[in-house]
């Protein structure tokens, strides 16, 4: 197999290596780690075992959606517990869905263009901190209460005070939910579920997969990329939480849809779960890897961002990929292994699908032919977001560096990346090992 010529003016990128958290299971109240404790915690012994110092890094980005209230620039506050250095620059990028991806590929483009060396790269997402926020009315209420300045002005407050202002907004869920059409992300996922036809057997059968084959790569150890994490009671976590190697499709049947109670097909079960956790790379130009002389684990070639309907956000992924791999001269066939993060089965399975469609390849991709068949067994060979879960922020991270691992492991030289985001778009990373 010839290696891709990249498309991208400038320097060649190459991922050197990267770590990243076990992903730990939301369970109804915060997580042990902050997003920025995850992401030290992915970043502090990839950094130790480099033969370069972290003051030596150009930038440092990191993708997070939901920062806590001490976490401003996240990115920042990320480099300088890593000990970056104050003359370190970083700063955070926010994609949705694939603001781990658009970490590294903003990264990419600086060292392309001739603006860095070394890039600090990743994403990180504490799910279980997500705000809980007051209404509106609350937050006028208690601006009208400190501006009380007296105990009668006070008592006049309080009968305005009313029991509904108490009445909180959960964070996750709004920021679940596209705010232009009004659905929430599993809403969009029924549409292309009853769009493609796909049926609750499956959308079932797909999940299950997912989760048989994240409990057999534990079992193998071939997630080698995680770096265990210890809290401070003592306790560690060395492994995603979210699998359930014991499922049946008999379990997953019994669960009843959440976001179409009637007629839908989306359950607990085939969606992503919510969950904490962090992933990075390191980004080096040739100069760097010969410099420091540096092991290469792989080579960015080019990248690919797209926009759709937001209700159809799930058929992300094709959306692009398909101008990623034309514009290279590549088929679907010529990609060895695929990583599309699992926002839901149906999305995966719709996307499937569409590759598949004439129609929607015609009017959708503006293909002439279909693209074709993915074959299961290089898509997600260990498992997804289904069963590992999927911290927002993180995941487009996770999927570049999981997918270098996979080449490694099989000795195969192409592979694409790529994730649907939340509010109708797509990203896809085309990616070869050297």
């Amino acid at each position: 197999m010839t290696i891709t010529k990249t498309s991208v003016p400038g320097r060649p990128v190459f991922i050197i290596d990267g770590s990243r958290t076990p992903f730990l299971k939301a369970r109804a109240k915060p997580g042990p780690f902050t997003a920025a404790e995850l992401a030290i915690n992915a970043a502090r012994p990839l950094l130790a075992r480099q033969p370069f110092a972290p003051t030596d890094f150009d930038e440092v980005i990191f993708g997070c959606i939901m920062p806590g209230p001490d976490e401003a620039n996240i990115a920042r506050v990320i480099a300088l517990r890593l000990g970056c250095g104050d003359a370190t620059p970083a700063w955070t990028v926010q994609r949705n869905c694939g603001s781990g991806m658009q970490a590294i590929d903003s990264g990419a483009r600086d060292i392309a263009s001739g603006n860095a060396e070394l890039v600090l790269a990743g994403g990180t997402e504490a799910m279980s901190h997500a705000p809980v926020l007051f209404s509106h009315a609350m937050v006028a209420w208690l601006g009208q209460w400190s501006q009380a300045r007296n105990l009668g002005q006070r008592f006049k407050a309080l009968t305005q005070l009313r029991l509904g202002y108490l009445q909180p907004i959960i964070g996750l869920l709004r920021g679940l939910t596209d705010p232009v059409v009004g659905l929430s992300m599993g809403q969009t996922a029924e549409i292309v579920a009853h769009r493609f036809g796909l049926s609750r057997e499956t959308i079932d059968a797909y999940a299950l997969e997912s989760h048989q084959r994240l409990a057999q790569a534990q079992r193998e150890g071939k997630l080698k990329e995680i770096e265990t994490l210890y809290d401070w009671q003592g306790n560690y976590y060395d492994h995603d939480e979210g699998v359930r190697p014991d499922t049946t499709l008999e379990q997953l049947a019994r669960l009843k849809p959440v976001f179409d109670r009637d007629f839908g097909k989306v359950t607990a079960g085939n969606s992503a779960q919510v969950t904490d956790g962090a992933a990075c790379v390191i980004l080096a130009s040739e100069s760097a890897v010969e410099h420091h002389k540096l092991p290469v684990l792989g080579r960015i070639i080019d990248s690919e961002w797209a926009g759709l309907d937001p209700s159809q956000m799930g058929m992300g992924p094709i959306h692009a990929a398909t101008p990623l791999l034309k514009r290279h001269g590549l088929s679907l066939a010529d990609v060895e292994f695929w990583e599309i993060n699992e926002a839901f089965a149906a999305q995966i399975l719709a996307c499937l699908a569409a590759w598949n469609d004439a129609t929607y390849c015609r009017e959708q991709l503006g293909l002439e032919q279909p693209m074709g068949v993915v074959p299961r067994d290089r898509l997600n060979v260990d498992g997804g977001g289904i069963s590992m879960g999927h911290p927002v922020g993180t995941s487009g991270a996770r999927i570049v560096l999981h997918l270098l691992r996979v080449l490694e492991r099989n000795q195969a030289v192409r592979g694409v990346a790529a994730l649907c985001i939340g509010g109708g778009q797509g990203g896809a990373m085309l990616i070869e090992r050297q």
